[in-house]
């Protein structure tokens, strides 16, 4: 047989053909350029669009963008939530709110926070892709931070936000974004988003309608720092703008804040979504009404720069908007840059296997060391407000204490708003207990926690019947309209369910469902009461058999309720007909009456007890996000008051005039002006809405085991007489930094269990301006105990105008002592940060005179409750001219 002879040529060009045709066949696995994640991003982003329609786009600029199978693009929902932890998607590890988060004065802990959140927000995303789930608050698009300035203690979402200082909210902020976003080059753990841009902190009612004006001088000295330390050092990837107006211009429309400063200043090259339906503020009646059709908004928005809209204005009125050449659909295409950039550098379109992120498994989720951190950051956020002749901390061998207060067993007051669903629900009460395991505990409600607010409840099985069961009878369907025969019926005890991980019913499309609730309530007293339905998604509740109120559309669970009068022994029927559309089902038929003495009780556990704890403040249900709520003191989610409820207030006094030792815990997200309290109880603990351990950080701060560290982030006034216009945006006399009246207590403040000495305040006494000026100095544990400080640096100028800041925080830091330890503390002041700003705006670094303070607090500061702060050290600084 002849063997077969190959030139060399022979076998290159063989060898050549082989891998062209190897090559070739790579090629041909993708259907389009955009899928191969081989190649250029740009490119990649470019092709995608090229495939598709006008139609096509305008749908994919819409927060819930639905899929085109044509294009293997599956559906995606940009609403997700992680405020404080994951939100709205079934369990997740529950973090303080993000007041707490900002009275830590702790960014590298807060940092943490961020990439434990994202772990979990990864985990939970790819569980739900890999179940077929795509819909709201499945996704890796979060809104938040929300670094808003609480210039005003009336806004009820000031809660979300992380104070009322720049500087502190820039440093939490960017810390938290860049825990969210991570460090990949390629890929976002989770994109994070800055919001809301800008000038917006309330009122609440009004945001659809109000129109800000400030001078320049404010707007770039107190409502945008945060917003660009976001943008410049965090790298955040999407900014939401706001409802309101600034300057005649929608914010969300807004060429000099979206364009001008966001675009051109800042050089941001990511996205901006909406606020929720705030594009139909632009034409709907009674509100911004800049135009007169939704097609003319869609366009106005796009064409400012709006990406993305939370609502459904875009689509289908973009579209026509094209076509009436009311804006070119260049435009349109900028936008799905934007967008799809953010989702391709998210991994959307790529194997799981080249995401390093899509690893991170699902075991994470409120996972013991996820819980350690969330205690840790509840006990670091706590700030100890005063404490008179050292009756804190209690001793864990008293034999007996009263655990008073509408906020002692509360769970929704761990919480806060835009919440997850935690694991725990360590309540205060639940925690004393669990500290003094031989004491007997005393509980009582004592007061609703405000005039026609009481505390609603689970309603017992007892009082509810279906047929001969105690309970109610439950029909479980698999849509959301209880259509055709249930998949099954069973007689429910109680409606109180928080389904989590499990669903009522198994293999759920989209966890898609419904249930009606059927039977008979039989009151064992008769009264008035109040009976509501808390519940996520939505349905209705009909009371002997007439519709008292239904609900839809409700992204977070909201209770809503009737009043009515109940005979003892007489049967009433009642109805729930529920459904659910997202990750988070939740259900609980609740009730109080209303008419009920709360008072007596809790005078009775006073009296027989050794110590008393009040646990008062407020609520989530009643401050908040555009709230239907009219109280006496709140109005629609914000405060028309700020002090503590009158209720409240009424057993403060009784309590006290009893002259048992008494301690006040307050839990609520905005600063209260605790007047009586501040002169008259010895101890007062602020403990924020603290998260799922909250109770337990509580408990180990009032029995000593833990040192309390937390600082205010926000002034405690002693009356809305001391503040302006809510609507007046203008800073004069508003903030630490501008307010000329006496606080109650002032931002920076907090106490400890130990003593720390100031030394040794290193400062070169000329510095050439433009020129950092670098600060030293020694802090000292004096006292007996091991504990945290924070070191906080103040700078004041010197016979400067009244325009001036009184004085501006430049720097702090947290650092842990042992008894007689001495830590160095060091500082660099930046040119920027002590330049003033000009009326118009500008940054001016004049020759001059400038005074740095470093301390525990703020200087020249004494509080109304009597105090031993260290003392605050001062040295004088001559700023010259080369």
């Amino acid at each position: 047989m002849n063997k077969l002879k190959f030139s060399k040529l022979t076998v290159y060009v063989l060898f050549g053909t082989l891998f062209f045709f190897a090559c070739k066949t790579q090629e041909k696995k993708y259907d389009y350029q955009f899928q191969n994640p081989d190649i250029d991003l740009k490119v990649r982003v470019a092709n995608l669009i090229e495939q598709m329609s006008l139609k096509e786009k305008v749908s994919q600029m819409r927060y819930d963008a639905p899929a085109i199978d044509r294009l293997g693009i599956p559906e995606y929902n940009w609403w997700n939530e992680c405020l404080h932890g994951v939100a709205r998607a079934g369990e997740a590890t529950v973090f303080p709110q993000g007041i707490g988060m900002g009275a830590t004065w702790n960014p590298d802990l807060i940092f943490e926070m961020g990439e434990v959140v994202s772990d979990e927000a990864r985990a939970k995303h790819h569980k739900f892709k890999s179940e077929g789930k795509r819909g709201i608050y499945q996704g890796l698009n979060f809104w938040t931070p929300n670094i808003n300035i609480f210039r005003d203690p009336r806004w009820g979402r000031g809660q979300e936000t992380y104070g009322e200082d720049p500087y502190l909210t820039s440093r939490i902020g960017v810390n938290y974004i860049k825990g969210l976003q991570g460090d990949d080059d390629k890929y976002f753990k989770v994109i994070a988003t800055a919001k809301h841009f800008a000038v917006h902190s309330g009122p609440e009612k009004s945001r659809h309608q109000d129109n800000y004006h400030t001078s320049n001088k404010d707007l770039y000295e107190t409502y945008l720092p945060a917003f660009e330390a976001a943008i410049k050092e965090a790298k955040v990837h999407s900014v939401m703008c706001a409802y309101n107006r600034y300057r005649d211009e929608a914010c969300c429309g807004s060429n000099l804040l979206l364009n001008k400063i966001l675009r051109d200043d800042w050089d941001f090259g990511g996205y901006v979504v909406s606020d929720c339906w705030a594009i139909n503020d632009f034409w709907e009646p009674d509100k911004h009404h800049l135009v007169e059709t939704p097609e003319e908004a869609a366009a106005l928005a796009v064409d400012r720069g709006t990406d993305l809209n939370c609502g459904s204005v875009y689509d289908p009125n973009l579209t026509e908007a094209v076509l009436k050449e009311l804006i070119d659909e260049s435009k349109i295409d900028l936008a799905l840059t934007r967008l799809f950039t953010a989702r391709f550098r998210l991994g959307m379109f790529d194997p799981d296997d080249q995401v390093k992120w899509s690893k991170v498994p699902y075991s994470v989720v409120a996972s013991k060391k996820h819980h350690q951190l969330s205690e840790k950051i509840s006990r670091e956020s706590m700030v100890l407000l005063k404490n008179e002749q050292n009756t804190l901390p209690l001793d864990k061998n008293i034999k007996s204490i009263a655990v008073i207060g509408p906020n002692a067993n509360s769970k929704q007051s761990l919480l806060g708003n835009y919440h997850g669903t935690p694991r725990n629900h360590i309540t205060p009460l639940l925690a004393i207990k669990n500290k003094l395991p031989n004491a007997t505990v005393n509980y009582a409600l004592g007061s609703d926690i405000a005039v026609g607010w009481p505390m609603l409840n689970t309603i017992p099985s007892n009082v509810l019947k279906n047929g001969s069961n105690k309970g109610l009878k439950g029909e479980y369907y698999k849509n959301m309209n209880w259509e055709g025969a249930p998949e099954f019926t069973r007689n429910d005890g109680v409606v109180d369910f928080t389904w989590v991980g499990e669903r009522p019913l198994e293999n759920l499309e989209k966890d898609v469902f419904s249930v009606k609730w059927t039977g008979e309530l039989v009151p064992e007293e008769s009264g008035a009461y109040r009976i509501g339905l808390r519940a996520s998604s939505g349905g209705k509740l009909y009371f002997n058999d007439v519709l008292q109120f239904e609900f839809k559309d409700d992204h977070e669970p909201k209770t809503r309720y009737f009043d009515v009068d109940l005979v003892k022994g007489k049967p009433n029927n009642i109805k729930i007909e529920y459904f659910n559309y997202h990750a988070d089902p939740q259900a609980q038929l609740v009730w109080a009456k209303t008419d009920q003495d709360l008072i007596t009780p809790a005078l009775e556990a006073a009296n027989k007890s050794d110590v008393v704890v009040l646990c008062l403040g407020l609520s989530p249900s009643i401050e908040g996000e555009e709230m239907p709520v009219l109280l006496e003191g709140f109005d629609k989610g914000d405060r028309s008051d700020i002090t503590l409820p009158k209720t409240q207030i009424e057993l403060m006094k009784k309590v006290q005039a009893l002259g048992k030792p008494t301690v006040l815990v307050l839990m609520n997200g905005s600063a209260l002006a605790v007047n009586w309290a501040a002169d008259n109880i010895p101890a007062i603990l602020e403990a924020w809405y603290p998260g799922e351990f909250g109770g337990k950080a509580i408990a180990d701060i009032l029995f000593g085991d833990y040192n309390p560290a937390g600082r205010l982030p926000v002034t405690f006034y002693k009356s809305v007489n001391d503040l302006p216009d809510f609507k007046n945006y203008n800073m004069e006399n508003r903030t630490y930094k501008y307010f000329k009246g006496k606080p109650l207590f002032s931002f920076g403040h907090g106490l400890s269990y130990t003593n720390f000495t100031y030394s040794n305040l290193d400062i070169k006494e000329n510095i050439i301006v433009n020129d950092p000026i670098e600060v030293k100095v020694d802090v000292k544990n004096s006292g007996s105990l091991k504990g945290d400080e924070v070191v906080q640096f103040y700078l004041s100028h010197e016979g400067e105008d009244e325009s001036a800041p009184i004085r501006s925080l430049v720097g702090f830091k947290r650092i842990t002592l042992n008894p007689n330890e001495t830590k160095t503390v060091t500082l660099t002041i930046t040119p920027k940060q002590y330049a003033l700003i000009s009326l118009e705006g500008k940054p001016i670094n004049n020759a001059g005179t400038i005074s740095i303070y470093a301390g525990g607090s703020q200087p020249d500061f004494k509080s109304t409750a009597t105090t031993n702060k260290t003392e605050v050290l001062r040295k004088l600084i001559t700023l010259i001219k080369k």
